[in-house]
């Protein structure tokens, strides 16, 4: 059964325990390549909170750094993705929700309260809340930024390997002038959005997205 999204202040989330909160944010929904991803990260009430940001205001190597960090002193932690499949379907805000909800339930832990980044929640079972530009205010959801942020990256790289001369693991998929270009010169990549297509593409995502 879906839970009401329940509205707490900034002021009201920092208050509360590390350890009762679960944030959830995503990455990926502006390129045109790719699929999108979300995170789900519990952490533990001691965490170092002053090394995190929100993803896009660190460094890549910062970023790489806090991921490592998080992933080995959280509570819990999960990766859920929307294949670029999904995202022709169901459209972007359908597959990050779907992304969303996938994160969640990876987790081994039963959120108290499920914190996402934004105006749009995905349909869950344990209470939750949003919050817009959460990703800047509140640890944990900063700490979710960070690992969808890296996680798609990755991806990205790795669909760099099979394709390099989309030269996705410079651009990740969004819409600059050479990945534009690429697609010019050589069609649309078998990763492209907005209904291009050439192959099948979410056949190799099952590797791809692991972690």
């Amino acid at each position: 059964m879906k839970q009401a999204a329940i509205l707490y202040t900034a002021m009201e989330l920092r208050a509360m325990p590390l350890s009762m909160l679960c944030g959830v944010d995503e990455a990926g929904r502006g390129p045109v390549a790719g699929p999108v991803t979300a995170a789900a990260v519990i952490l533990p009430d001691d965490f170092p909170c002053a090394e995190l940001d929100d993803s896009k205001a660190l460094s890549a190597g910062r970023r790489n750094q806090l991921y490592d960090l998080i992933t080995a002193r959280a509570l819990d932690w999960a990766i859920g993705w929307g294949t670029v499949e999904e995202i022709g379907t169901l459209n972007i805000l359908g597959a990050t929700m779907l992304a969303m909800q996938r994160a969640v339930l990876g987790l081994q832990l039963v959120p108290h309260l499920v914190m996402i980044d934004g105006v749009h929640a995905p349909e869950l079972a344990c209470a939750c809340t949003v919050l817009p530009k959460a990703d800047a205010l509140l640890p944990s959801v900063m700490a979710a930024s960070i690992l969808a942020k890296v996680a798609r990256d990755r991806c990205m790289d790795r669909l760099d390997g099979y394709r390099p001369e989309y030269g996705f693991s410079r651009h990740r998929g969004y819409p600059t002038a050479q990945h534009l270009a690429a697609i010019r010169n050589y069609g649309p990549s078998p990763w492209q959005r907005q209904g291009f297509r050439c192959g099948e593409p979410d056949q190799l995502l099952p590797g791809l997205l692991s972690d």
